[in-house]
């Protein structure tokens, strides 16, 4: 790209899906990864969704990207993360 490396203009809402099997704590270790590179993250803001045989759970979480380095971070963190089965 001539002007830029990303499409994205920063700042901005950036949803970000997180899937994972069904267990309790899932959605509580996710928003606690999301809140250290979004302090102002709302649970308010969390979508979640069973699969039809209810195994996974996937979450959509909206944070307030500022960069690319924060999105990466916590992209990062996310796919490391043991409970997290795949991240979008």
């Amino acid at each position: 790209m001539a002007l830029s490396d990303t499409l994205i203009d920063y700042p901005c809402d950036f949803p970000i899906k997180v899937m994972g099997l069904s267990q309790q704590g899932f959605a509580q270790a996710v928003m606690e990864v999301v809140a250290r590179h979004d302090p102002d993250f709302s649970a308010a803001s969390l979508q979640m969704r069973s699969s039809s045989a209810a195994r996974y759970i996937s979450l959509t979480c909206t944070v307030r990207a500022v960069s690319r380095e924060q999105l990466d971070a916590l992209y990062r963190e996310l796919c490391d993360h043991p409970r997290v089965t795949m991240v979008l």
